[in-house]
C-alpha cells in the first residue's frame, strides 16, 4: 500500500476519534461528520475494520485457542481465562466509532444516487457486526449507529442478528450484505476508485465476490445451530458462482513500512510488547503429529533454526529473550509491518464450503474444496510448489477427507485451525462452534470459571457504566453464544 493512502485513512480516522468520547455522540458533533466526502470516509471505516480484527481481540482469541501462549502483561492473563478489561478501545473506536457511525454516513449520504458506496459500507458493515456478535453475543446492532435518534441503543439478541426480526424491525445480517450486492448492480454517479477504497481499488466485481463469500461465512457460522437456514445460504452461494476463488480476490487490508503505518500484528508483537506472547507448545506438537511444520516455520520464526515455544498458562522459558522465541512470522506481521490484514480469502471459502457439503449433506465435492483450501493457504504463506507436491505426496491420509461425518469433519476444521493462524478470532469462532480441535486447560486459570475456556468476551465497562440496555451484571464468559456448544 502507498504510504498516502494509510496516511489519509489514519488522519481521518483521528479526526473522528478526536471529536466522539462514545460512538452514540457522533452525530452531536457540532463539526458535524456528516460532512465528510464517503472518499474520505471509507478508508477510515477499512482501516478501522483491519485494526479491530487483527488487535487486541485477535490476541486474546490467539492464546485462548491455543495458537499463541500469553507469557507477560494482559496475554499472560487472557491465557488463564482472566478478560476484564479486554476490547474497551475496539468496541468503542475501531469497531463504532471509527467503522459502523462512518459506514452509517456512507450509506445515509449515497445509497440514492451513489449506491457503489453503499453497497461497500453495507458488506463492511456487516463484518463489523459480526465481529461484535460473535465475541460478545447480544450487542446494539439495529439501533447502533444513530446516535441522534438512539442515544443508548438495545440489545439485540444474537439469533435476531443473524436471523433478522420482523417484528423488531431487525433485518439480518445476511440481507445486509443481500442489500450490499444490490446496490453494487445499481447505476452509480460516484465509484470510489485507488484513493478511497484500499482493499479493490474500486473494482465492484471484486466485492460481488466478496460479498458471496461473506454469506458463506456466516451460513458457516450458523451451521450446527440452524443448519436449515446454513444450507439455504450455502445453496443459493453456489448457485451464484460468485465467490473469492483465487488467493488474488482475497479481501485483505493492505498496510506499509513507515513507522505508525505497519499493522498491528507486527506493532504489538515486533515493536511494542515484545515480550507478551510466544508459539503455543500445543499448536507445535499439533503440527508435528500432522507432519506440517514446515508451514508452521511460514507462521512462526524459528530462533537459531529450531522452534521455541511455552505451555499456555506458563511463563516464558527460562533463558529466552523476545529475539530467541517464535512469534508470528512475515506472513502475519510482514518484515516490516506491511503484511497486509486477511478479512476473506480464498482458503476460508474453500474451507468453509467443504465443511457445509459435509456437515449438512449438500451436493458437492467437499474433498476436492478441501486439498484447495489447503492449497491455497500454503501457497499464500508462500510454499512453493514443490513443497506443497511433496507434503500431499507424504501425508495422503491427511489431505484426503475419508471416514464418518465426524472424521471429515474433524479433518476440515483441524485444516482451518491451521489456516487461521493470524486470523485467530476466526479459529476461537470455529472452536466455540464444533469443539474442534480439543484443547485442554491452561496450566493455570482464573476468570469466571477457571474449569471453562471462554465461551465469549465479557462486556466492556465503558458499555456498562454509559448504556443501560448493557446487561448488568454482565454476562459470565463460560456461557456460550446462540450458535455456540
Amino acid at each position: 500500500m502507498k504510504r498516502n493512502k494509510y496516511i489519509i485513512g489514519i488522519l481521518s480516522l483521528s479526526l473522528f476519534l478526536g471529536s466522539c468520547k462514545k460512538f452514540m455522540d457522533v452525530n452531536e458533533n457540532p463539526n458535524s461528520p456528516t460532512d465528510v466526502p464517503p472518499a474520505l470516509l471509507l478508508p477510515t471505516t477499512q482501516v478501522g475494520m483491519a485494526n479491530a480484527s487483527s488487535g487486541e481481540l485477535n490476541r486474546a482469541a490467539s492464546v485462548l485457542i491455543q495458537h499463541n501462549a500469553g507469557i507477560a502483561s494482559q496475554q499472560f492473563s487472557y491465557d488463564q481465562f482472566v478478560l476484564d478489561g479486554l476490547g474497551n478501545n475496539s468496541w468503542d473506536y475501531e469497531l463504532f466509532v471509527g467503522t459502523i457511525n462512518n459506514l452509517q454516513i456512507i450509506i445515509d449520504k449515497t445509497s440514492a444516487t451513489s449506491p457503489a458506496y453503499s453497497g461497500i459500507a453495507k458488506i463492511q458493515m456487516a463484518y463489523a457486526y459480526s465481529l461484535l456478535t460473535d465475541l460478545w453475543g447480544d450487542v446494539p446492532y439495529s439501533q447502533a449507529g444513530q446516535g441522534t435518534k438512539f442515544p443508548q441503543p438495545r440489545y439485540d439478541k444474537q439469533e435476531d442478528i443473524y436471523q433478522g426480526n420482523t417484528g423488531l424491525g431487525i433485518t439480518s445480517i445476511f440481507d445486509l450484505v443481500r442489500a450490499g450486492i444490490a446496490d453494487l448492480a445499481k447505476p452509480s454517479i460516484l465509484v470510489p476508485g485507488n484513493a478511497d477504497d484500499m482493499i479493490y481499488k474500486g473494482d465492484l466485481t471484486k466485492w460481488r465476490r466478496a460479498a458471496y463469500s461473506m454469506l458463506l461465512k456466516f451460513a458457516n457460522t450458523v451451521s450446527v445451530i440452524n443448519p436449515t437456514l446454513a444450507a439455504t445460504v450455502t445453496n443459493e452461494v453456489t448457485a451464484a458462482n460468485n465467490y473469492i476463488n483465487n488467493n488474488s480476490l482475497d479481501m485483505e487490508v493492505p498496510f506499509g513500512t513507515a513507522t505508525g503505518s505497519q499493522n498491528y500484528h507486527y506493532a504489538f508483537n515486533i515493536i511494542n510488547r515484545s515480550t507478551d506472547q510466544m508459539l503455543s507448545t500445543r499448536y507445535l506438537t499439533l503440527s508435528r503429529s500432522l507432519n506440517d511444520t514446515l508451514r508452521l516455520s511460514k507462521l512462526y520464526t524459528k530462533p537459531g533454526g529450531q522452534f521455541v515455544s511455552t505451555n499456555n498458562g506458563a511463563a516464558a522459558p527460562a533463558g529466552t529473550t523476545p529475539a530467541t522465541r517464535s512469534v508470528f512470522n512475515t506472513y502475519i506481521n510482514g518484515a516490516a509491518g506491511e503484511a497486509s490484514i486477511k478479512i476473506l480469502t480464498n482458503f476460508q471459502t474453500n474451507l468453509n464450503l467443504a465443511e457445509n457439503i459435509v456437515r449438512l449433506n449438500l451436493p458437492g465435492n467437499a474433498d476436492s474444496l478441501y486439498k484447495a483450501g489447503i492449497t491455497a493457504h500454503m501457497t499464500k504463506i508462500g510454499m512453493t510448489t514443490a513443497e506443497i507436491t511433496n507434503y500431499f505426496t507424504t501425508n495422503p491420509t491427511i489431505v484426503t477427507l475419508s471416514g464418518t461425518q465426524a472424521n471429515k469433519l474433524q479433518q476440515i476444521v483441524t485444516q482451518k485451525y491451521i489456516a487461521f493462524t493470524g486470523m485467530d478470532i476466526e479459529a476461537y469462532n470455529d472452536y466455540r462452534r464444533t469443539g474442534i480441535p480439543t484443547l485442554a486447560l491452561p496450566l493455570v486459570t482464573a476468570g469466571d470459571n477457571p474449569s471453562v475456556i471462554p465461551k465469549r468476551y465479557p462486556y466492556v465497562a465503558s458499555e456498562l457504566s454509559s448504556n443501560p440496555n448493557t446487561p448488568n451484571p454482565r454476562t459470565k464468559t463460560d456461557v456460550k453464544v446462540w450458535w455456540g456448544l
